[in-house]
């Protein structure tokens, strides 16, 4: 934690030596001692400490300075710091203008120069007014800030990117809270300037892009290199297996993300069927261990940057970036994973990021308290976040077509909604309608798939988790896929007619390797997976040895 601060301020040069000499001499330990003799430049200083998020405990303040008096000066520093204790220094001359302060600006003490001995007339007085503020000081947080519309699309975007990333944050509602209340008078916000950041150096971002916010947080945006043994696309559970596995054993490993490590299982509030924990982890906690480890082998991590395209030219892979840069490599391994099928209702895009998310569960809970909340969706990563919500919201109902969850879901999880009162299952049921209010989703219309018959009920958030669509769309190079767009591996590549016209090579190609040579898929993306975040691990890993005997022929 920061250590407060004792403020000092007097224009006569020889005093404020001796002040703050004698404060350090007693206070350093606990206390930050800071001192200028320019009342402007204090104020000054005092708005720049508050965006900072400094904490001044005491005002040690001459009250005869030419710039301002010193009850002039404490009445503007008590705007930032009001439960910092004032102190005024007075000749014994101003003694009754020190008293007349005393009802004005609510001065806790005034000493009258000179103070010596400090031992008797100083550090007992300033010690006692110490002690009475810190038992009322309550520390902020002391991070980043997100200063938003609860509903806006744009600031659920952007507490989503930094939750994925794991950088903690404080989620501060303009339109309720206190804080984000003081933060819009202290930068002189407009309701055009949100979502608003500030970080903890006192920047403040306005409506700001997320690469933009990404390379003020210290991502890593831009490749140190132009060449590298093995780029893999997507920091899922597979990719991040990979990025250990080529970086533990000697390869030149580069990683890219376009959002965040971790994928679908990142945002899990809870894996519980993970070999060697016992006890669960979370997706974030997975994620936090496999990218830490990635890392102390020497791997490079790109994030936040989109892969565009792939092509191939003289032996080598190009990869091109969203922000049109180049890279060359000798093999790829994409593990890109899936997204969420759009649910088809009306009314769902309207409303998404304003009451309607697709996953992100973890990121919006907190605005789930005491609500009515839906879920769409049988799998696991829609039971996990039942389970998580339901500590939460008021109610939670999961909404499916089929009759229960015992084709789809895991039987601890299933277990587990039977077991909590405030999850309810609604079976054959689909959402065919969402409506809302004031630009956020209030209503749900649900349908019963045996009847056709429809009721509107209170809704107000609404997490989809439905179906499995590949994140292959970018993929341009003749890379086969299957109708569902899922890329094709190893032997079943066979199976299609186009196979010769593009694979070259008298072998066949490698389990995890694509019609492309030296271009594997593993993970969720990958034909034929399993869907698992312990399979996703195998196969990320069995790709690094495929990519080692694919580096062997060239």
């Amino acid at each position: 934690m920061k250590k407060p601060i004792l403020f000092a301020l007097d224009d006569d040069p020889q005093v404020l030596r001796a002040i703050s000499r004698d404060l350090k001499a007693e206070y350093r330990k606990e206390y930050r001692i800071m001192n200028t003799d320019s009342a402007q430049d204090a104020l000054e200083a005092l708005v720049d400490l508050k965006k900072k998020n400094e904490v001044v405990a005491l005002f040690l303040v001459d009250q005869r300075m030419p710039e301002m008096l010193g009850v002039e000066f404490l009445t503007e520093a008590k705007k930032h710091y009001p439960e910092a204790k004032k102190v005024l220094l007075t000749a014994y001359s101003d003694t009754d203008a020190a008293i007349k302060a005393i009802n004005d600006v609510q001065l806790d003490y005034y000493l009258t120069k000179p103070w010596n001995p400090p031992e008797e007339k100083l550090y007992p007085t300033l010690t006692d007014l110490l002690n009475a503020w810190q038992l009322n000081f309550q520390p902020e947080f002391d991070g980043i800030k997100v200063l938003g519309y609860q509903f806006s699309p744009k600031s659920h975007d952007i507490k989503d990117f930094l939750s994925a990333n794991l950088f903690p944050f404080q989620w501060l509602d303009v339109e309720t809270s206190d804080k984000a209340k003081e933060i819009i008078a202290l930068y002189d916000l407009k309701p055009s300037d949100m979502p608003v950041i500030s970080l903890q150096n006192g920047e403040c971002f306005k409506n700001p892009e997320i690469v933009e916010l990404a390379t003020a947080l210290g991502l890593n945006a831009h490749p140190k290199d132009n060449l590298y043994d093995v780029v893999i696309i997507g920091a899922g559970p597979s990719g991040l297996a990979a990025a250990v596995y080529g970086g533990s054993e000697g390869l030149k490993t580069l990683l890219i993300e376009k959002h965040a490590p971790g994928g679908q299982a990142g945002t899990s509030s809870r894996i519980e069927n993970y070999l060697g924990f016992p006890n669960g982890l979370s997706g974030q906690e997975l994620t936090h261990r496999a990218i830490t480890q990635a890392k102390r082998f020497g791997i490079e991590f790109l994030s936040p940057q989109e892969v565009t395209s792939i092509a191939e030219k003289d032996g080598y892979k190009m990869i091109t970036l969203g922000n049109n840069t180049c890279i060359s490599t000798k093999s790829i391994v994409i593990t890109t994973g899936v997204n969420y099928r759009k649910l088809e209702a009306e009314g769902i895009e309207h409303y998404t990021g304003a009451g309607i998310y697709y996953g992100s569960s973890m990121t919006e809970a907190q605005a789930c308290l005491n609500k009515e909340v839906f879920i769409v969706g049988g799998g696991n990563s829609a039971g996990q976040s039942a389970v998580y919500l339901s500590k939460f919201a008021k109610n939670v109902y999961i909404t499916v077509r089929k009759k229960d969850l015992t084709s789809s879901m895991s039987s601890y999880l299933i277990d587990q909604i039977d077991a909590i009162d405030n999850i309810t299952l609604l079976g054959h049921t689909n959402i065919t309608k969402a409506s809302g209010e004031n630009e956020r989703l209030t209503e749900l219309e649900l349908t019963n798939s045996q009847n056709s018959e429809s009721k509107t009920v209170p809704a107000d958030a609404l997490f989809i988790f439905i179906g499995a669509r590949p994140y292959t769309d970018w993929v341009t190079l003749d890379i086969i896929k299957n109708e569902r767009g899922f890329i094709e591996t190893g032997r079943d590549l066979t199976r299609y007619d186009d196979f010769k016209k593009v694979w070259k090579k008298e072998r066949e190609p490698f389990l995890l390797e694509t019609c492309s040579p030296g271009i594997f898929a593993s993970g969720d993306v990958r034909a034929g997976a399993m869907n698992r975040v312990a399979s996703a691990v195998g196969e990320g890993a069995m790709a690094i040895k495929f990519v080692h005997e694919y580096l062997a022929e060239i």
